[in-house]
């Protein structure tokens, strides 16, 4: 075999200094003119450094402690590419790093940095994560272990290892085994996707095994009741107090644009009184943080003024008996086919409701709607923007009433006579 040219150099980014004022240490493996860097995770302050020794001149224990750590990661460097040459392995520069990588860095595998991930995360709950996002990302960590266990046979995996199959296998995993839909897998391939970003940005592994996968979300059908619909359901007498319980929350969600989770925490200290004497929902979003003022308008203040006595509500301090979220979608298919409503009713579709049918085509602006739905971003919110034909006929209708009275007589020269005109 032709015996391959081969070297190992150790050196400063001198150009791309840590917040301490050291230079990071760089490890560079080069094979028949290939060159594969690794930052090795040790700094040096500048004027300490020997590139000619590749070592660090200083006499403190840390310097000694810094180059005892460079001389062993030679050695296995060194090590490795003799074990290869013997086993007659055609090896380049990637494979003696990734060799190294999993002997010197094996405590980097996708779980263990998946879990300190999401703690990391947890401790930020309220500053810049929510609860439910610190969820998704548990939920596709445990995903990852059952995976991993089901197509590897063992309990983790070496970053290193990672790569396109993988991800596409996963991707699979959740659509067949854990019958996940397309946006769901998304959102948990989103989770997989940051971990292997923190991973190349710490130089624990090297190649993106998301290079060239590309993710399609689908288009979301978002039920909305007509006006029709809503007074159907607020009329209807039901025999089972359950089903009157959940058709009151969501005709209250209905009415004041609320989630789930924010009605389902919804509390007499998020009522507020303004200057005109009007009542208003100030309560901040769990999903989203943002802060929610929301008018109070007779039904719902009608719908709060029911339940005030109800032993739920006295016992908890909520403002309504709200049921599991599970049951609540449960009991809205009963309802909708007690109502005979043919749609998919959800908790969340009260929530597009009043997003369109209650506020956008009644004609308030879509800014005020942004708000008044705790949303960050007013691109959000233009998806509701693709309202009812009803509201369009309508507007179409009194735009046409205005033109008519700009000018009721005018008729253009050589017109057909009444009988000949085609409309």
């Amino acid at each position: 075999m032709e015996r391959k040219r081969f070297s190992v150099l150790f050196f400063i980014k001198k150009t791309k200094l840590l917040k301490n004022g050291e230079a990071p240490i760089r490890l560079r493996i080069t094979v028949n003119s290939i060159s594969v860097e690794l930052q090795i995770r040790r700094s040096v302050a500048l004027n300490l450094w020997s590139q000619a020794k590749e070592c660090s001149m200083g006499r403190t224990k840390a310097a000694a402690e810094l180059n005892e750590y460079i001389r062993m990661l030679k050695l296995r460097v060194l090590t490795i590419q003799r074990e290869l040459e013997a086993e007659g392995t055609i090896y380049t520069a990637r494979l003696i790093m990734d060799k190294l990588y999993s002997c010197e860095e094996g405590r980097y595998t996708l779980l263990n940095v998946f879990r300190k991930h999401n703690n990391d995360c947890r401790r930020l709950i309220g500053i810049d994560y929510v609860q439910i996002t610190v969820s998704r990302f548990d939920n596709c960590c445990k995903y990852l272990g059952h995976f991993i266990q089901k197509q590897y046979g063992k309990e983790d995996m070496n970053l290193t290892e990672l790569n396109g199959e993988f991800v596409r296998n996963f991707e699979i995993y959740l659509k067949t085994t854990r019958n996940c839909q397309q946006n769901t897998v998304i959102r948990y391939m989103k989770g997989l996707k940051k971990i292997v970003n923190l991973a190349i940005a710490n130089d624990w592994m090297h190649k993106n095994p998301f290079a060239g996968i590309r993710f399609q979300e689908k288009e979301v059908i978002r039920e909305v009741l007509t006006k029709e619909e809503i007074e159907r359901m607020m009329c209807k007498e039901f025999a089972l107090p359950r089903l009157e319980y959940v058709r009151d929350v969501f005709i209250f969600c209905v009415f004041t644009g609320m989630a789930y989770v924010d009605v389902n925490n919804l509390r007499q200290e998020h009522i507020v009184r303004d200057n005109n004497d009007d009542l208003w929902i100030r309560k901040a979003r769990q999903k989203t943080n943002n802060m929610c003022n929301i008018p109070l308008l007779k039904i719902p203040q009608l719908l709060m003024e029911k339940y005030k006595n109800h032993p739920l509500c006295t016992k908890t301090g909520a403002l309504l008996p709200v049921p599991s979220n599970q049951k609540m979608n449960s009991y809205l298919k009963e309802i909708a086919d007690f109502c005979g409503i043919q749609k998919n009713l959800t908790t969340h579709a009260a929530r597009h409701t009043f997003a369109t049918t209650i506020t956008l085509s009644q004609g308030v602006a879509i800014e005020t709607i942004s708000k008044l739905l705790g949303h960050k971003n007013i691109r959000t919110t233009q998806i509701y923007a693709n309202i009812t034909h009803s509201h369009i006929s309508s507007e179409m209708e009194r735009l046409s009433k205005r033109i008519n009275l700009l000018c009721p007589d005018w008729t253009p020269s050589g017109m057909p006579n009444e009988s000949e005109r085609l409309y």
